[in-house]
């Protein structure tokens, strides 16, 4: 008997990610991304998760919705799917995939594929709660929840795996997401728990919940310590690209310079040469320019590229090239990876591979750890 397979696709996921807007929830952002030049990528991110479902497509039976909700990425693929529903091309909605998803859970899909990020997984899981398995494959902005694979290819890899039986553990996954109007008027993270979607497992194929920084004296001096590095050895008249987050904010600080918290900030020598900059800003700034790339890994996931700066896309990483990109990280947010390896999915296979392997990540002033890139 085949398998069941719902397939739904936010074809606006991730839209507002290299236009620095942080995020696509709501029309009037997605609209303020697409006047900045933004295009889909959700899309093509689902198309590379269905590939990897094409050699067993005899076996499934895929359930979509019309147009690029599911149903031109999976006959991209080969697969002839099963089209539910009616929406208008272009103006899809969150209610359309509440609505998507109850129609494939009264279906009693074996497995529901989403792809979108945390916006999208909240309403997956108004919808159905833990009546169904699902699995997401990563295409927001900012991807906080656990329900995740690593990858587009590990989210293909993994329904592959537990469509034939060759995995069969189900666990509980967190729901979280921010108030993304809180994090642009203010620079505020504002993040919470909604819930638990069930979703299949298997070590190396799912990320982690993000986690908040441990805090503390000690992390604190690291931190301190870290950006008095950096700073130390800025050379003159190379561009620097300082990447998100709380680890790298201290840098800007202690040169008294303005920081955008959840932004990528440019600076030469110590001086702001664009604040939250977009991709198209980064390209224009880095035109024949040398230049360093400065990133911290998401506390508790490990990703260095791909999450919450696709500012830093790969045209942006082969214009500074893979031996300028520094990393840094406090010795807690090393060790709450617990031995799991740094991650990239910045969505180019070419550009991935060539960040993998070991890298040096400062951890203080004069100390560094080796930590392997996957």
């Amino acid at each position: 008997m085949k398998k069941r397979v719902g397939l739904l696709v936010n074809p606006v996921a991730g839209m507002g990610g290299r236009v620095a807007l942080k995020g696509s929830d709501g029309r009037e952002t997605l609209l303020r991304a697409i006047e900045l030049g933004a295009t889909p990528l959700s899309p093509q991110r689902a198309v590379a998760a269905l590939k990897r479902l094409a050699p067993i497509k005899e076996s499934i039976e895929l359930i979509t919705y019309p147009y690029d909700m599911g149903e031109e990425e999976a006959r991209e693929c080969g697969i002839a799917p099963v089209v539910l529903g009616s929406v208008t091309r272009g103006e899809t909605t969150s209610l359309d995939t509440r609505k998507a998803a109850k129609e494939m859970a009264a279906m009693k899909v074996d497995l529901l594929l989403f792809a979108g990020g945390d916006g999208t997984a909240r309403d997956i899981y108004d919808a159905v709660g833990d009546r169904l398995t699902v699995l997401g494959i990563p295409s927001g902005v900012k991807i906080h929840s656990a329900v995740f694979a690593i990858t587009p290819l590990r989210a293909g890899d993994l329904a592959r795996m537990y469509l034939q039986g060759s995995i069969s553990l189900i666990r509980e996954a967190e729901v979280m997401d921010i108030d993304e109007v809180l994090l642009r008027e203010e620079d505020r993270v504002s993040a919470r728990l909604y819930g638990y979607l069930k979703i299949p497992w298997d070590s190396g194929f799912t990320q982690g919940p993000k986690q908040a920084s441990a805090g503390g004296e000690r992390e604190e001096a690291a931190g301190q310590a870290i950006a008095e590095r950096v700073i130390e050895t800025m050379e003159r008249d190379w561009i620097y690209v300082i990447g998100p987050g709380t680890t790298t904010r201290p840098i800007m600080e202690k040169l008294g310079l303005k920081n955008t918290l959840l932004g990528v900030d440019v600076i030469r020598n110590r001086q702001v040469l664009l604040n939250d900059a977009k991709t198209a800003d980064l390209l224009l700034l880095l035109n024949g320019k040398k230049a360093k790339i400065v990133v911290t890994p998401i506390g508790g996931q490990g990703y260095i590229l791909g999450r919450g700066n696709q500012q830093i896309s790969p045209e942006v990483v082969r214009r500074v090239g893979t031996e300028n990109i520094v990393v840094i990280a406090t010795p807690g947010k090393i060790f709450s990876l617990r031995l799991n390896p740094l991650l990239v999915d910045t969505g180019d296979e070419e550009v991935d591979r060539s960040l993998r392997g070991y890298r040096r990540v400062i951890t203080g002033f004069g100390e560094e750890m080796v930590c392997k890139v996957a």
